[in-house]
């Protein structure tokens, strides 16, 4: 699969965008912790190209995005895009599909009881947004060094913790982590973490508008409830 991933961010002209994204932290001539890209893809034209691997994106993208790291890591050593890069736990990679098939089960509804939607993939939703917070900032990535010296883990960019969808602030920065390696506390080196913006707003479904009309063809009762979402 790590084939057909290079194969298609070759025709679709995501290797070039990867390259001159390697380009701007590479000349910026500063040591990140993370190294954060934003990949496009089309469901459809990856899995024209390999069904298995367009099956995986679209029902295990947290999963698939690894494979993703894989290759964009290989990239970068092979090309010696970005010199500071040490570690491929360093790269964070963030699929943004174009679109999902047209069918229902793709389709996440905020109306329907009860919610079954367990399964970590991507869905679409569409609702009004009636309330919207004020944009603050959370840890997308930060590196943790071994309190033990003589640990080879109190050196380097070998424990790496990445914000991944759905966790908490509190998944990717505590004070209760250990060395894999020693079982030593892991201590944050502040200078490294990697901030961004996040904003939470309420969506309801569409159908309260029937319900504003000041009538209802339904007698029976119905509560609606907003949902609120994380944009990041």
């Amino acid at each position: 699969m790590r084939e057909v991933v290079l194969v298609y961010l070759d025709r679709s002209g995501g290797l070039q965008k990867f390259v001159h994204d390697c380009k701007k932290y590479n000349d910026s001539k500063q040591s990140y912790a993370v190294y954060r890209f934003i990949i496009s893809i089309n469901p459809s034209d990856i899995a024209e190209l390999d069904a298995t691997l367009g099956n995986y994106i679209l029902h295990n993208p947290l999963q698939a995005a690894q494979i993703f790291q894989s290759v964009c890591f290989i990239a970068i050593k092979t090309l010696s895009l970005i010199e500071q890069l040490q570690t491929e736990a360093q790269i964070s990679i963030l699929l943004k599909p174009t679109h999902l098939p047209p069918l229902p089960s793709y389709v996440l509804s905020l109306s329907a009881y009860p919610f079954n939607y367990t399964s970590q993939r991507f869905y679409m939703s569409e609702g009004i947004v009636i309330a919207m917070g004020t944009v603050t900032k959370y840890t997308q990535g930060a590196r943790f060094l071994c309190t033990e010296e003589t640990c080879p883990f109190s050196e380097g960019f070998r424990c790496i913790r990445v914000h991944c969808p759905g966790a908490t602030e509190s998944a990717t920065v505590r004070t209760d982590f250990v060395c894999s390696l020693c079982s030593s506390p892991l201590q944050e080196d502040m200078k490294f973490r990697v901030l961004g913006d996040k904003q939470i707003v309420e969506i309801i479904d569409a159908k309260i508008l029937n319900a504003l009309k000041g009538y209802s063809n339904d007698k029976s009762h119905f509560r609606m409830q907003a949902i609120s979402v994380f944009l990041r």
